[in-house]
Protein backbone atom coordinates (compact mmCIF):
# COMPACT_ATOMS: atom_id res chain seq x y z
CA UNK A 1 0.00 0.00 0.00
CA UNK A 2 1.44 3.06 -1.13
CA UNK A 3 -0.64 5.53 1.34
CA UNK A 4 -3.95 6.55 2.51
CA UNK A 5 -6.13 8.31 0.13
CA UNK A 6 -8.54 11.07 1.56
CA UNK A 7 -10.73 12.47 -1.16
CA UNK A 8 -8.22 14.67 -3.08
CA UNK A 9 -5.56 13.97 0.37
CA UNK A 10 -3.01 11.77 0.04
CA UNK A 11 -0.89 10.82 3.00
CA UNK A 12 2.08 8.84 2.17
CA UNK A 13 5.70 7.68 3.71
CA UNK A 14 5.12 10.78 5.81
CA UNK A 15 4.49 13.59 3.13
CA UNK A 16 1.30 14.74 2.15
CA UNK A 17 0.23 16.08 -1.18
CA UNK A 18 -2.90 18.77 -0.44
CA UNK A 19 -6.18 19.69 -3.31
CA UNK A 20 -7.04 22.52 -2.71
CA UNK A 21 -10.14 21.01 -4.60
CA UNK A 22 -11.26 19.12 -1.65
CA UNK A 23 -15.14 19.54 0.28
CA UNK A 24 -14.99 21.20 3.65
CA UNK A 25 -15.62 18.08 5.30
CA UNK A 26 -12.63 16.64 3.39
CA UNK A 27 -10.82 19.33 4.68
CA UNK A 28 -11.61 18.55 8.39
CA UNK A 29 -10.86 14.96 7.66
CA UNK A 30 -7.65 15.95 6.27
CA UNK A 31 -6.48 17.88 9.15
CA UNK A 32 -7.86 14.92 11.68
CA UNK A 33 -5.48 12.58 10.04
CA UNK A 34 -2.52 15.38 10.68
CA UNK A 35 -3.56 15.64 14.37
CA UNK A 36 -3.84 12.03 14.83
CA UNK A 37 -0.89 11.16 12.85
CA UNK A 38 1.30 13.96 15.59
CA UNK A 39 -0.03 12.51 18.27
CA UNK A 40 0.56 8.87 17.47
CA UNK A 41 4.36 10.01 16.93
CA UNK A 42 4.26 11.61 20.35
CA UNK A 43 2.45 8.29 21.85
CA UNK A 44 5.39 6.60 20.76
CA UNK A 45 8.26 8.63 21.48
CA UNK A 46 6.83 8.82 25.17
CA UNK A 47 6.20 5.24 25.18
CA UNK A 48 9.51 4.02 23.97
CA UNK A 49 11.68 6.24 26.40
CA UNK A 50 9.52 4.67 29.64
CA UNK A 51 10.67 1.57 28.20
CA UNK A 52 14.22 2.86 28.38
CA UNK A 53 13.67 3.87 31.57
CA UNK A 54 12.53 0.91 32.64
CA UNK A 55 15.36 -1.14 31.62
CA UNK A 56 17.84 1.43 33.11
CA UNK A 57 16.25 1.31 36.65
CA UNK A 58 17.08 -2.35 36.78
CA UNK A 59 20.57 -1.94 36.25
CA UNK A 60 20.76 0.86 38.84
CA UNK A 61 19.04 -0.40 41.28
CA UNK A 62 22.15 -3.05 41.03
CA UNK A 63 24.80 -0.63 41.28
CA UNK A 64 26.90 -0.17 43.67
CA UNK A 65 26.81 2.48 45.98
CA UNK A 66 30.61 3.62 45.44
CA UNK A 67 29.89 3.70 41.60
CA UNK A 68 26.92 6.15 41.98
CA UNK A 69 29.22 8.38 43.76
CA UNK A 70 32.03 8.47 41.40
CA UNK A 71 29.42 9.08 38.78
CA UNK A 72 27.63 11.78 40.69
CA UNK A 73 31.12 13.59 40.89
CA UNK A 74 31.81 13.00 37.27
CA UNK A 75 28.80 14.59 36.82
CA UNK A 76 29.77 17.57 38.52
CA UNK A 77 33.18 17.78 36.92
CA UNK A 78 31.91 17.52 33.62
CA UNK A 79 28.63 20.41 34.69
CA UNK A 80 32.29 22.73 34.92
CA UNK A 81 33.96 21.72 31.95
CA UNK A 82 31.21 22.48 29.79
CA UNK A 83 29.92 25.48 31.43
CA UNK A 84 30.42 27.28 28.09
CA UNK A 85 28.21 25.19 26.18
CA UNK A 86 25.15 25.01 28.91
CA UNK A 87 25.29 28.67 29.05
CA UNK A 88 25.03 28.95 25.85
CA UNK A 89 22.06 26.78 25.37
CA UNK A 90 20.32 28.63 27.94
CA UNK A 91 20.92 32.34 26.50
CA UNK A 92 18.78 30.90 23.83
CA UNK A 93 15.79 29.66 25.40
CA UNK A 94 15.85 33.22 27.78
CA UNK A 95 16.24 34.84 24.13
CA UNK A 96 12.87 32.69 23.11
CA UNK A 97 11.26 33.86 27.00
CA UNK A 98 11.99 37.89 26.25
CA UNK A 99 10.44 37.71 22.47
CA UNK A 100 7.35 35.30 24.09
CA UNK A 101 6.89 38.34 26.62
CA UNK A 102 7.34 36.11 29.71
CA UNK A 103 7.67 37.83 32.96
CA UNK A 104 11.00 38.91 34.93
CA UNK A 105 10.26 36.56 37.59
CA UNK A 106 10.39 33.39 35.18
CA UNK A 107 13.01 34.67 33.19
CA UNK A 108 14.94 35.09 36.37
CA UNK A 109 13.67 31.11 37.39
CA UNK A 110 14.85 30.28 33.84
CA UNK A 111 18.20 32.13 33.50
CA UNK A 112 21.55 30.20 33.93
CA UNK A 113 24.83 32.46 35.44
CA UNK A 114 28.67 30.76 35.91
CA UNK A 115 27.24 30.88 39.32
CA UNK A 116 24.25 28.91 39.13
CA UNK A 117 26.23 26.08 36.69
CA UNK A 118 28.73 26.15 40.12
CA UNK A 119 25.85 25.72 42.13
CA UNK A 120 24.28 22.54 40.67
CA UNK A 121 28.06 21.19 40.09
CA UNK A 122 28.31 21.63 44.06
CA UNK A 123 24.60 19.59 44.39
CA UNK A 124 25.36 16.68 42.82
CA UNK A 125 29.06 16.96 45.17
CA UNK A 126 26.69 17.37 48.11
CA UNK A 127 24.41 13.86 47.06
CA UNK A 128 27.30 12.53 46.02
CA UNK A 129 28.15 12.55 50.27
CA UNK A 130 24.77 11.65 51.50
CA UNK A 131 24.22 7.90 52.96
CA UNK A 132 22.68 5.61 50.45
CA UNK A 133 19.49 4.85 51.34
CA UNK A 134 19.32 1.09 49.30
CA UNK A 135 19.90 -1.55 50.96
CA UNK A 136 19.70 -0.58 54.32
CA UNK A 137 18.21 -2.76 56.97
CA UNK A 138 15.74 -0.78 58.70
CA UNK A 139 15.07 -3.35 61.65
CA UNK A 140 14.80 -6.97 62.18
CA UNK A 141 12.90 -9.30 64.64
CA UNK A 142 12.62 -12.84 65.44
CA UNK A 143 9.34 -14.73 65.18
CA UNK A 144 8.74 -17.83 67.64
CA UNK A 145 8.78 -19.80 64.94
CA UNK A 146 12.39 -19.22 64.55
CA UNK A 147 12.36 -16.69 61.23
CA UNK A 148 14.12 -13.36 61.37
CA UNK A 149 12.31 -10.65 59.77
CA UNK A 150 13.35 -7.86 58.67
CA UNK A 151 12.66 -4.39 56.29
CA UNK A 152 15.21 -3.25 53.48
CA UNK A 153 15.09 -0.02 51.52
CA UNK A 154 14.90 -0.40 47.93
CA UNK A 155 14.34 1.98 44.85
CA UNK A 156 11.06 2.77 43.74
CA UNK A 157 12.09 2.13 40.47
CA UNK A 158 11.12 4.47 37.26
CA UNK A 159 10.35 8.41 38.86
CA UNK A 160 8.59 11.46 36.44
CA UNK A 161 9.28 14.71 37.44
CA UNK A 162 7.43 16.86 35.60
CA UNK A 163 8.50 20.71 36.43
CA UNK A 164 8.31 24.61 35.42
CA UNK A 165 11.15 26.72 33.61
CA UNK A 166 13.69 25.96 36.19
CA UNK A 167 16.64 24.14 34.75
CA UNK A 168 18.74 23.92 38.14
CA UNK A 169 15.56 21.42 38.99
CA UNK A 170 16.82 18.80 36.16
CA UNK A 171 20.54 18.43 37.84
CA UNK A 172 18.71 18.41 41.47
CA UNK A 173 16.20 15.48 40.35
CA UNK A 174 18.78 13.60 38.42
CA UNK A 175 21.04 13.48 41.13
CA UNK A 176 18.75 12.53 43.91
CA UNK A 177 17.57 9.91 41.74
CA UNK A 178 20.32 8.47 41.05
CA UNK A 179 21.84 7.96 44.71
CA UNK A 180 18.65 6.51 45.84
CA UNK A 181 18.65 3.88 42.59
CA UNK A 182 15.82 4.99 40.68
CA UNK A 183 15.82 6.09 36.67
CA UNK A 184 14.15 9.35 36.12
CA UNK A 185 11.90 10.56 33.11
CA UNK A 186 11.95 14.71 33.35
CA UNK A 187 9.84 17.08 31.63
CA UNK A 188 10.56 20.53 32.34
CA UNK A 189 9.03 23.47 31.28
CA UNK A 190 9.00 24.20 27.30
CA UNK A 191 10.62 27.38 28.04
CA UNK A 192 13.72 25.71 29.32
CA UNK A 193 13.64 22.95 26.60
CA UNK A 194 16.97 23.61 24.91
CA UNK A 195 18.73 24.12 28.75
CA UNK A 196 17.16 20.84 30.09
CA UNK A 197 18.35 19.03 26.40
CA UNK A 198 21.79 20.28 27.12
CA UNK A 199 22.13 19.73 30.56
CA UNK A 200 20.80 16.01 29.71
CA UNK A 201 23.49 15.69 27.42
CA UNK A 202 26.41 16.09 30.14
CA UNK A 203 25.31 13.87 32.05
CA UNK A 204 24.34 11.00 29.96
CA UNK A 205 28.05 11.48 28.85
CA UNK A 206 28.84 10.94 32.07
CA UNK A 207 26.79 8.01 32.87
CA UNK A 208 27.76 5.96 29.63
CA UNK A 209 31.08 6.90 30.39
CA UNK A 210 30.88 5.31 34.01
CA UNK A 211 29.18 1.97 32.31
CA UNK A 212 26.12 3.04 34.05
CA UNK A 213 23.05 3.39 31.44
CA UNK A 214 22.37 6.57 29.82
CA UNK A 215 18.32 5.92 30.04
CA UNK A 216 18.66 6.54 33.72
CA UNK A 217 18.48 10.05 33.32
CA UNK A 218 16.12 11.29 29.98
CA UNK A 219 14.57 14.78 29.37
CA UNK A 220 11.78 14.87 27.16
CA UNK A 221 12.33 16.52 24.46
CA UNK A 222 8.66 17.05 22.64
CA UNK A 223 7.22 20.38 24.14
CA UNK A 224 3.92 19.43 23.33
CA UNK A 225 1.41 18.93 26.13
CA UNK A 226 0.25 15.98 24.96
CA UNK A 227 3.68 14.30 26.06
CA UNK A 228 3.05 15.01 29.52
CA UNK A 229 -0.41 13.47 28.97
CA UNK A 230 0.60 10.30 27.43
CA UNK A 231 3.52 10.07 29.93
CA UNK A 232 0.78 10.18 33.05
CA UNK A 233 -0.82 6.91 31.16
CA UNK A 234 2.40 4.45 31.46
CA UNK A 235 1.86 2.83 35.12
CA UNK A 236 3.13 -0.02 33.71
CA UNK A 237 6.42 1.79 33.12
CA UNK A 238 6.47 4.32 35.79
CA UNK A 239 6.34 3.87 39.58
CA UNK A 240 5.71 7.38 40.60
CA UNK A 241 4.99 10.73 39.17
CA UNK A 242 6.13 14.37 41.36
CA UNK A 243 4.92 17.34 40.18
CA UNK A 244 6.85 20.35 40.77
CA UNK A 245 4.96 23.68 39.74
CA UNK A 246 2.45 26.41 40.64
CA UNK A 247 -1.95 24.25 41.90
CA UNK A 248 -2.94 24.47 38.45
CA UNK A 249 -0.08 22.00 36.46
CA UNK A 250 -0.43 20.00 39.95
CA UNK A 251 -4.22 19.36 39.57
CA UNK A 252 -3.84 19.00 36.12
CA UNK A 253 -1.48 16.14 36.80
CA UNK A 254 -3.36 14.42 39.42
CA UNK A 255 -6.62 14.62 36.96
CA UNK A 256 -4.75 12.96 34.03
CA UNK A 257 -2.83 10.71 36.11
CA UNK A 258 -2.71 6.82 35.93
CA UNK A 259 0.24 6.52 38.06
CA UNK A 260 0.41 7.35 41.98
CA UNK A 261 1.80 11.39 42.32
CA UNK A 262 2.93 12.76 45.12
CA UNK A 263 2.39 16.76 45.56
CA UNK A 264 1.39 19.58 47.84
CA UNK A 265 -1.40 22.20 45.53
CA UNK A 266 -0.37 25.12 48.15
CA UNK A 267 1.38 26.20 50.72
CA UNK A 268 -0.99 27.92 52.97
CA UNK A 269 1.24 28.04 56.06
CA UNK A 270 0.09 29.51 59.22
CA UNK A 271 1.77 30.41 62.82
CA UNK A 272 -0.20 31.08 66.30
CA UNK A 273 1.24 33.56 68.25
CA UNK A 274 -0.09 32.19 72.04
CA UNK A 275 -0.70 33.88 74.93
CA UNK A 276 2.62 34.49 76.79
CA UNK A 277 4.92 33.79 73.89
CA UNK A 278 8.25 36.52 74.03
CA UNK A 279 6.96 39.70 71.82
CA UNK A 280 10.61 40.07 70.17
CA UNK A 281 11.23 37.10 69.64
CA UNK A 282 7.73 36.41 67.75
CA UNK A 283 8.04 39.54 65.82
CA UNK A 284 11.75 38.02 64.37
CA UNK A 285 9.84 34.90 63.51
CA UNK A 286 7.04 36.14 62.21
CA UNK A 287 9.24 38.65 59.85
CA UNK A 288 11.67 36.03 58.55
CA UNK A 289 8.50 33.47 58.04
CA UNK A 290 7.24 35.82 55.48
CA UNK A 291 9.33 38.20 54.04
CA UNK A 292 12.82 36.44 53.79
CA UNK A 293 11.50 34.71 50.65
CA UNK A 294 7.70 35.57 50.63
CA UNK A 295 7.18 33.23 46.93
CA UNK A 296 8.25 29.98 48.64
CA UNK A 297 5.67 27.29 49.45
CA UNK A 298 7.25 27.62 53.23
CA UNK A 299 6.33 30.95 53.62
CA UNK A 300 3.78 32.04 56.20
CA UNK A 301 0.22 33.34 54.67
CA UNK A 302 -1.90 33.69 58.09
CA UNK A 303 -1.09 34.72 61.30
CA UNK A 304 -2.90 33.89 64.18
CA UNK A 305 -3.02 35.80 67.29
CA UNK A 306 -4.07 35.01 70.87
CA UNK A 307 -6.16 37.71 72.09
CA UNK A 308 -4.51 38.19 75.19
CA UNK A 309 -1.30 39.31 73.37
CA UNK A 310 -2.89 40.96 70.53
CA UNK A 311 -2.88 44.45 72.06
CA UNK A 312 0.94 44.08 72.60
CA UNK A 313 2.39 42.45 69.99
CA UNK A 314 0.39 43.22 66.84
CA UNK A 315 1.32 47.09 67.12
CA UNK A 316 5.31 46.07 67.18
CA UNK A 317 4.55 43.07 64.62
CA UNK A 318 2.75 45.31 62.07
CA UNK A 319 5.45 47.99 62.04
CA UNK A 320 8.03 45.36 61.44
CA UNK A 321 6.19 43.97 58.63
CA UNK A 322 5.01 46.80 57.13
CA UNK A 323 8.67 48.48 57.36
CA UNK A 324 9.18 45.39 55.02
CA UNK A 325 7.07 46.21 52.55
CA UNK A 326 4.05 43.51 53.86
CA UNK A 327 0.87 44.37 52.50
CA UNK A 328 -1.78 43.38 55.93
CA UNK A 329 -5.36 41.88 55.73
CA UNK A 330 -6.85 41.89 59.04
CA UNK A 331 -10.14 40.28 60.55
CA UNK A 332 -12.35 43.27 62.40
CA UNK A 333 -10.52 42.76 65.89
CA UNK A 334 -6.97 43.06 64.08
CA UNK A 335 -8.17 46.29 62.06
CA UNK A 336 -9.55 48.01 65.90
CA UNK A 337 -5.64 47.50 66.62
CA UNK A 338 -3.59 48.04 63.38
CA UNK A 339 -5.93 50.73 61.67
CA UNK A 340 -3.79 50.72 58.34
CA UNK A 341 -4.46 47.20 57.85
CA UNK A 342 -6.85 46.31 54.74
CA UNK A 343 -10.11 44.16 55.19
CA UNK A 344 -9.58 40.78 55.27
CA UNK A 345 -12.07 38.43 53.08
CA UNK A 346 -12.95 34.83 53.05
CA UNK A 347 -10.89 33.84 50.10
CA UNK A 348 -7.46 35.66 51.70
CA UNK A 349 -7.60 32.70 54.99
CA UNK A 350 -7.37 30.21 51.63
CA UNK A 351 -4.75 32.42 49.79
CA UNK A 352 -1.41 31.09 48.85
CA UNK A 353 -0.42 34.84 48.23
CA UNK A 354 3.35 34.39 47.34
CA UNK A 355 3.84 37.64 47.80
CA UNK A 356 4.37 40.35 49.98
CA UNK A 357 0.65 39.85 51.69
CA UNK A 358 -0.05 38.52 54.73
CA UNK A 359 -4.03 37.70 56.22
CA UNK A 360 -3.96 38.02 60.16
CA UNK A 361 -6.89 37.00 62.86
CA UNK A 362 -7.12 37.05 66.25
CA UNK A 363 -8.73 34.11 67.74
CA UNK A 364 -9.93 33.51 71.52
CA UNK A 365 -7.06 30.98 72.18
CA UNK A 366 -5.34 27.63 71.02
CA UNK A 367 -8.52 25.79 70.49
CA UNK A 368 -10.11 28.02 67.89
CA UNK A 369 -6.29 28.78 66.02
CA UNK A 370 -6.44 25.05 65.70
CA UNK A 371 -9.72 24.96 64.06
CA UNK A 372 -9.01 27.87 61.88
CA UNK A 373 -5.96 25.68 60.32
CA UNK A 374 -7.86 22.60 60.29
CA UNK A 375 -10.50 24.84 57.61
CA UNK A 376 -8.58 26.46 55.77
CA UNK A 377 -4.98 24.57 56.04
CA UNK A 378 -3.36 22.89 53.36
CA UNK A 379 -1.23 19.97 55.55
CA UNK A 380 2.10 22.32 54.33
CA UNK A 381 3.53 23.87 57.73
CA UNK A 382 2.46 25.63 60.63
CA UNK A 383 4.54 27.12 63.88
CA UNK A 384 3.53 27.88 67.40
CA UNK A 385 4.88 30.55 68.91
CA UNK A 386 4.63 29.96 72.87
CA UNK A 387 6.12 29.27 76.31
CA UNK A 388 3.50 26.93 77.42
CA UNK A 389 5.04 23.41 77.32
CA UNK A 390 1.29 21.83 76.96
CA UNK A 391 0.31 24.32 74.37
CA UNK A 392 3.19 23.04 72.58
CA UNK A 393 2.56 19.51 73.03
CA UNK A 394 -0.94 19.77 72.55
CA UNK A 395 0.13 21.82 68.72
CA UNK A 396 2.46 19.41 67.70
CA UNK A 397 -0.05 16.10 68.15
CA UNK A 398 -3.28 17.45 67.01
CA UNK A 399 -2.00 19.76 64.04
CA UNK A 400 -1.79 17.47 61.61
CA UNK A 401 0.15 19.07 58.31
CA UNK A 402 3.45 17.70 56.93
CA UNK A 403 5.83 19.40 59.43
CA UNK A 404 4.95 21.65 62.06
CA UNK A 405 7.38 23.74 64.38
CA UNK A 406 7.08 25.03 68.65
CA UNK A 407 8.86 28.91 68.68
CA UNK A 408 10.72 28.74 64.50
CA UNK A 409 9.90 29.83 61.28
CA UNK A 410 8.13 27.96 58.87
CA UNK A 411 10.99 28.81 56.33
CA UNK A 412 12.57 25.91 58.48
CA UNK A 413 10.26 23.12 56.45
CA UNK A 414 12.84 22.90 53.95
CA UNK A 415 15.23 19.25 53.02
CA UNK A 416 18.14 20.43 53.53
CA UNK A 417 17.02 22.64 56.90
CA UNK A 418 15.76 19.40 58.24
CA UNK A 419 18.76 17.64 57.62
CA UNK A 420 17.45 15.69 54.59
CA UNK A 421 20.88 16.57 52.23
CA UNK A 422 18.78 17.90 49.57
CA UNK A 423 14.81 17.55 48.64
CA UNK A 424 13.14 16.81 45.42
CA UNK A 425 9.64 18.07 46.46
CA UNK A 426 7.32 18.07 49.09
CA UNK A 427 4.24 16.01 49.81
CA UNK A 428 1.22 16.88 51.77
CA UNK A 429 -0.52 13.58 50.95
CA UNK A 430 -0.04 11.37 53.91
CA UNK A 431 0.51 7.86 51.91
CA UNK A 432 4.29 7.05 51.41
CA UNK A 433 5.67 10.58 51.87
CA UNK A 434 4.65 13.77 54.18
CA UNK A 435 6.60 16.69 54.28
CA UNK A 436 9.74 17.38 52.50
CA UNK A 437 11.28 14.49 50.34
CA UNK A 438 14.80 13.56 50.62
CA UNK A 439 16.34 10.25 49.48
CA UNK A 440 14.97 8.01 51.44
CA UNK A 441 11.13 9.16 50.68
CA UNK A 442 12.24 7.71 46.59
CA UNK A 443 12.67 4.20 48.42
CA UNK A 444 10.47 1.62 49.82
CA UNK A 445 10.83 -1.30 51.98
CA UNK A 446 10.54 -4.85 51.01
CA UNK A 447 10.13 -7.63 53.59
CA UNK A 448 13.39 -10.09 54.03
CA UNK A 449 13.33 -13.37 55.92
CA UNK A 450 15.89 -15.47 56.92
CA UNK A 451 14.77 -19.21 58.18
CA UNK A 452 16.79 -22.69 58.58
CA UNK A 453 13.77 -24.64 56.97
CA UNK A 454 10.56 -23.96 58.46
CA UNK A 455 7.44 -24.83 56.77
CA UNK A 456 3.96 -23.29 57.68
CA UNK A 457 1.47 -25.48 59.26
Amino acid sequence: MDGLDVGSYKISCGFVNISLAGSKTERETFLEIIFWSAGLEIRESILETAVRAREAASALGRAATDRKDRTLLAMAEALRERETFLLEANAGDVEKARERGLSNAMIDRLTLTPATVQGMARGLEEVAALPDPGGRITGMWRRPNGLLVGRMRIPLGVIGIIYEARPNVTVDAAALCLKSGNAVILRGGSEAIDSNLAIARVLQDVLETSGLPAAAVQVIGVTDRQAVYEMLQLEEYIDLIIPRGGEDLIRAVVRDSKIPVIKHYKGVCHIFVDAGADIAAAVRICLNAKAQRPAVCNAMETLLVHEAIADTFLPEAARALQDAGVSLRGCPRTRKIVPSAGEAREEDWHAEYLDLILAVKIVDGIDEAMAHIERYGSLHTEAILTKDYANAQRFLREVSSSTVLVNASTRFSDGFELGLGAEIGISTTKLHAFGPMGLEELTTAKFIIYGDGQVRT
